[in-house]
């Protein structure tokens, strides 16, 4: 039996069975029947939960007079991101903001559950990123072929035609290579972080570790920073129309 985070025991304790049967419908089996829902995925839920109840506020508190504070923060958030995506992007970033608003704020969110007793980081865990990785990969090839059509295959095609059975290959292999390196960079970063927080507190549980942890909060802040500049440099190459 794995190692269960309180909010995941209490999710198994009362939705094994379904999620259980929803596994079985699609010839999934757990490990574990009796624990089907991981740590990951209840801290998943928990940051699910959390922006979901973030843009209610926002939605609810709106207002042009007098902004509340999450309304700055909001404004400020989209503004960071919009001003990110303008510079790389360029014309028809708005329609992109939103996504990666969003994701920047989730990764940042999974970074940083690891510095809250009780619970974790699931970005610590390979699946997570590797879910972020697969979805900002499907993304930017759908709004690839939808700018540009049948012509977003000159992308893997390069410039001269007769090199063309060449580069389809490197240029198919490079992007999956995409996935690997968004989920690698991190997993690995978020995995070491958590590891060696946890070691310093089990050795020196006072002091020394507030070092790390301050460390630890750079580190998620950089690694959510990156993944969605990943995402909007991927982006801007997918929708420009100078294949």
């Amino acid at each position: 039996m794995p190692i269960q985070l309180a909010f995941t025991r209490f999710l198994n304790q009362h939705f094994a069975a379904q999620v259980d049967n929803f596994l079985a419908a699609v010839h999934i089996h757990p490990a574990h029947p009796s624990a089907p829902i991981t740590n990951a995925f209840a801290m998943e839920l928990l940051i699910f939960a959390g922006l979901l109840l973030y843009f209610v506020v926002i939605r609810a508190t709106l207002s042009v007079e007098r902004p509340a504070t999450v309304q700055h923060f909001a404004e400020m958030t989209h503004e960071f991101v919009g001003s990110q995506s303008e510079s790389i992007i360029g014309h028809g970033y708005e329609r992109f903001t939103a996504y990666l608003t969003v994701l920047a704020l989730f990764i940042l969110l999974g970074n940083l559950m690891g510095l809250i007793p009780g619970l974790e980081s699931p970005t610590a865990n390979p699946v997570v990123p590797l879910g972020f990785a697969l979805v900002t990969f499907a993304y930017y090839h759908y709004h690839g072929i939808r700018a540009n059509g049948f012509s977003y295959v000159k992308q893997f095609l390069g410039p001269v035609w007769w090199l063309y059975p060449l580069m389809l290959p490197i240029e198919i292999i490079s992007h999956f290579a995409r996935i690997l390196s968004l989920t690698i960079r991190l997993y690995a970063n978020m995995f070491a972080g958590d590891l060696v927080t946890l070691a310093f507190f089990s050795l020196i549980p006072i002091g020394i570790p507030l070092v790390f942890l301050s460390l630890h909060l750079g580190v998620a802040m950089i690694q959510a920073y990156i993944f969605m500049v990943l995402a909007t440099v991927y982006l801007s190459m997918a929708v420009a129309h100078d294949h």
